[in-house]
């Protein structure tokens, strides 16, 4: 008994029963756990299977018997479960054999009887109506049992009593006649066509030479008309000519006297402009330098006044600064003497007698020198 993991290819499916399922496990084109002894593990093939469907000595509606062979592909649907369940409950365990003579029965017998429904001309002639009816009515009765139709084509249809040859010679036939009957109409036809085209070309050839008088008279009274035109222009142009030419010297002594006016213009801008330079060059070489100079000598001016003022301010500031140094010097040095006599006489105090003799003792060389 095979048991783990069980797989299968993408062209078969797995079927597992027994516990843990209530229903059949489907595993199409996969994988699979199998427990051993309580579970059991099947595969149904999913191969595409092609079937020919003959029919053969099948009377039609109108009781002609005639032979069809068809050709089918079937399979076993496995991407709808419920259909792959069904096809499970019919065929597992049997051979692939087994699903295509059950399938192959079940499309003679609808080929069958499509065939019986139908005429011989309609099965000969529309063969995609028969194979649409048949494909319809078996893929209906097929899928309940798992299996879908892919595809189903009419092969040949065929008979023994020599009716489809008989449709073949009256065909044939109508088709000769046809063509003997289009041949004398188009002969007909062409020459109906060659008269009228004959016709049409007289007609047009005298339309023609019609035109070609209308043109050519056209043609002479316009010229005429023109011949008149040019002479009155001519003249005209002739007289216009004269004018013209007095009227251009007019305005040529007028462009002249406009070109002296433009020209005195010039001239009258021309002094302008030279006024104006020299106004600036005296400006730029006699009264710029003359206001330079007395700016100059007003900042010299300043700045003399400025620094004898400063000058002057500093000194009495250093005076002021001399003197409060020399004031704080002497008052510093008169209160480190009253300091030192005021410690002295505080001595003088504890030691009288020594401090008497001591003030004596430095009395007496100032005295000594008073006396000198």
């Amino acid at each position: 008994m095979v048991w783990g993991f069980v797989t299968c290819g993408p062209n078969e499916a797995l079927v597992v029963s027994g516990c843990c399922h209530r229903r059949p496990l489907l595993v199409p084109g996969g994988r699979a756990f199998v427990w051993p002894s309580v579970q059991q593990v099947q595969r149904i093939s999913l191969n595409t299977m092609t079937l020919k469907v003959e029919s053969p000595g099948v009377y039609t509606s109108q009781g002609v018997p005639i032979s069809v062979t068809g050709i089918a592909q079937v399979k076993v649907q496995g991407q709808n479960e419920e259909m792959l369940l069904a096809a499970c409950e019919q065929f597992l365990g049997k051979a692939e054999q087994e699903i295509r003579r059950v399938a192959l029965e079940t499309l003679e017998g609808h080929q069958r009887a499509i065939m019986g429904s139908m005429t011989v001309e309609e099965i000969y002639k529309d063969r995609k109506k028969f194979s649409r009816q048949v494909f319809e009515v078996a893929s209906s009765d097929l899928v309940n049992m798992g299996i879908t139709v892919v595809s189903y084509t009419l092969k040949d249809v065929r008979d023994d009593m020599g009716y489809l040859k008989a449709l073949g010679m009256a065909r044939t036939a109508e088709v000769k006649r046809d063509a003997r009957i289009g041949e004398a109409e188009a002969r007909a036809d062409s020459q109906i066509k060659e008269a009228i085209a004959e016709e049409e070309r007289l007609a047009a050839r005298l339309v023609n030479d019609i035109e070609i008088a209308k043109a050519q008279r056209d043609f002479e009274l316009k010229k005429a008309a023109y011949d008149q035109e040019v002479q009155a222009k001519k003249a005209e142009a002739e007289l216009a000519y004269e004018l013209q030419a007095a009227k251009t010297k007019q305005r040529l002594r007028e462009e002249e006297m406009q070109i002296q006016v433009v020209e005195r213009t010039q001239q009258i801008l021309v002094q302008e402009q030279e006024i104006l330079r020299k106004e600036k060059e005296l400006d730029a070489k006699v009264r710029r330098p003359a206001e330079a100079e007395k700016f100059k000598l007003e900042k010299l001016a300043d700045a003399h006044r400025q620094r004898v003022v400063l000058e002057a301010e500093a000194e009495a500031e250093a005076i002021r600064l001399n003197g409060e140094a020399q004031a704080f010097a002497i008052e510093a040095k008169a209160k480190a003497e009253a300091e030192q006599m005021s410690k002295k006489a505080a001595a003088f105090k504890e030691y009288r007698e020594a401090a008497m003799v001591d003030m004596l003792l430095q009395t007496l060389p100032k005295v000594s020198l008073m006396e000198r």
